[in-house]
C-alpha cells in the first residue's frame, strides 16, 4: 500500500490518523517504563528505585545510538515515499537492520566491559550499585534486540502504518506488565526479574514487527537485495539522526550531572525522588513525542513533494495539541503530586521528596510542548543542523550551567529549579528559530535539497 493520502488528505484528519496511534504507542512506552519502576519500588524497595534511577543515563545513551539510526532512516523513508522512490526506500530499510545490529553490538560490548565504573560515575553508591548492576547486565546483554525493535517499529510508522506500529508497542507493554509481577513477586527475582520481563516483551514485539516487514505485498519489505551496506544511505540517515542522538547524549550527560548533584546535596533518596519525577514527567513528554511522530511522515512526505502549505498546517496543529498536553501535565503535577508519587513507593520520606520535586519540575510544562514540536519539526524536514542546535541548547547551553551554579546558592532546591528555568529559555529560542524559518520557508535554498 502506498500512503499517497499524505499528500492529498485533509491535514487535520491525517494528523489525527497518524498521531493517535503514535500517542497510544508513546503512552504505552512511557507506561512500559513506569510499570518497571512501580513494581520495583513496591516489590523491592526505595533503594532499588534509586538504583534504577542511576541506570537512566546508560539507557539513554543506548537509546541515543538507536535513534541515530532509526530516526534518520524513518525521516529518509518518509521523504523518499513522497518522491515515489520506493526502491531506494527499501534499501534504507536494509541499512537500518545492518546499522542497528553493528552499533548495538559495539554498545553492548563497551557497556558490559566497564559497567561498574560507568554506574558509579552515573551516581551509584555502595548502597545502590548492586541494584543498578543486576538490572543493566540483562538490559545491555540483549541491547541489539532493543535497537532493532525500536528502529524497525519507526520504519513501519513512517511507511504509512501508524496503527501497526502502535500495536507492536502495546503488545510489548502488555507482555511486560504481565511478566513483571510474575518475575518480581512470584519467582522472587527482584530487580533482575523486571529486566528479564523487559527484554522478553521487546523480543515478542520484534518478532511481530519482522513478520509485518516480511509481507511482500507491502511497499517496504525484507528481501535479499536490500541487505547491502550503502555508505551514502548510512551517511545521510546518520546525519539526520544526529540531532536526536546528540539530544539523547546530552540528556545522558545531564542526568549524570543531576544524579551527582542530588547525591551531593540530598543523598540516595534524592536520586530515587528524581527517578520517580522522571517517570511521571516522561509520560507527558512521550505523549508529546506521539504528536511529533504523527507529524513526521506528514511533514516529511509533503516536504519531499514540495507542498509547503501542508507542512505549515501540520506544524501549527502539532504545536496546539502538544501545548494542551503539557498544560495538563503542569496541572496534574501541581494539583495532585502526592497521589502520583504514591504509586511508586510506600516510603514516606521518598514520597515527600518526590512530590515536592514534581511541583517544581513541571512548573514550565505549559511551554515545553511548543519547544519539543519545533525541535522535532526541523528534524522532520531534514534541517539537521538547526535541529541539533535547538536540541542541544536546552540541555547543554542552559541546563548544565544552571545545574552547576544554582545548587551553590540554594542546595537541592537549585537542582530542581534549574530544569524549568532552562525549559523556558529554550522555548524562547525555539520561537525565534521557527519565526525566522517561516519567513523564507518554501522560497529557496533548503526545499531544493536532494534527499540522498
Amino acid at each position: 500500500m502506498i500512503p499517497t493520502e499524505l499528500g492529498t488528505e485533509k491535514v487535520s484528519k491525517l494528523l489525527k490518523q497518524y498521531a493517535m496511534p503514535a500517542i497510544i504507542a508513546m503512552t504505552a512506552t512511557s507506561l512500559y517504563n513506569m510499570v518497571d519502576s512501580i513494581f520495583i519500588g513496591q516489590g523491592v524497595g526505595p533503594l532499588a528505585i534509586s538504583g534504577l534511577a542511576v541506570t537512566f543515563p546508560l539507557m539513554n545513551l543506548s537509546a541515543a545510538f538507536g535513534t541515530l539510526v532509526g530516526v534518520g532512516a524513518a525521516t529518509l523513508i518518509s521523504m523518499l515515499l513522497g518522491q515515489k522512490n520506493y526502491k531506494l526506500a527499501n534499501r534504507v530499510l536494509g541499512n537500518v537492520v545492518m546499522l542497528n545490529v553493528a552499533i548495538g553490538a559495539v554498545v553492548t560490548i563497551l557497556a558490559l566491559s566497564f559497567l561498574d565504573p560507568i554506574l558509579y560515575f552515573f551516581g551509584a553508591s555502595d548502597a545502590t550499585i548492586s541494584y543498578a548492576r543486576d538490572y543493566m547486565i540483562i538490559i545491555m546483554g540483549f541491547n541489539i534486540i532493543s535497537h532493532l525493535y525500536f528502529g524497525l517499529n519507526g520504519v513501519i510508522r513512517s511507511s504509512g502504518h501508524p496503527k501497526l506500529a502502535m500495536m507492536a508497542t502495546v503488545l510489548a507493554v502488555t507482555v511486560n506488565a504481565i511478566l513483571d509481577p510474575l518475575f518480581i513477586f512470584v519467582l522472587k527475582m527482584g530487580i533482575q526479574g523486571a529486566a528479564v520481563a523487559t527484554i522478553l516483551a521487546q523480543t515478542v514485539a520484534l518478532v511481530w514487527v519482522c513478520k509485518i516487514l516480511s509481507n511482500k505485498e507491502e511497499v517496504l519489505h525484507f528481501s535479499k537485495e536490500i541487505f547491502k551496506f550503502d555508505f551514502r544511505i548510512a551517511q545521510r540517515s546518520l546525519a539526520i539522526g544526529l540531532s536526536p542522538f546528540l539530544m539523547n547524549v546530552a540528556a545522558c550527560f545531564v542526568v549524570i550531572l543531576i544524579n551527582n548533584q542530588l547525591k551531593r546535596y540530598g543523598g540516595d533518596l534524592a536520586i530515587g525522588a528524581y527517578g520517580i519525577v522522571n517517570r511521571i514527567s516522561f509520560l507527558f513528554i512521550m505523549i508529546n513525542m506521539g504528536f511529533t511522530q504523527g507529524m513526521q511522515p506528514i511533514a516529511g512526505y509533503n516536504y519531499g513533494a514540495k507542498q509547503y502549505d501542508r507542512v505549515k498546517q501540520v506544524l501549527r496543529l502539532a504545536i496546539i495539541c502538544a501545548t494542551v498536553c503539557t498544560t495538563v501535565g503542569f496541572l496534574c503535577g501541581e494539583l495532585i503530586p502526592n497521589t502520583l508519587v504514591s504509586l511508586f513507593t510506600r516510603d514516606a520520606e521518598l514520597r515527600s521528596l518526590a512530590a515536592h520535586a514534581l511541583r517544581i519540575v513541571v512548573s514550565s510544562f505549559w511551554i515545553l510542548g511548543f519547544q519539543i514540536v519545533i525541535s522535532n519539526f526541523f528534524q522532520c524536514i531534514g534541517h539537521a543542523q538547526k535541529a541539533i542546535a535547538l536540541s542541544l541548547s536546552r540541555q547543554l547551553l542552559f541546563l548544565v550551567p544552571f545545574l552547576l551554579t544554582f545548587p551553590s546558592f540554594w542546595g537541592i532546591e537549585g537542582v530542581w529549579w534549574s530544569m524549568p528555568a532552562s525549559d523556558i529559555i529554550a522555548a524562547l529560542l525555539a520561537l525565534i528559530m521557527i519565526t525566522n524559518l517561516m519567513k523564507t520557508f518554501g522560497k529557496e535554498g533548503s526545499p531544493e535539497e536532494k534527499v540522498l
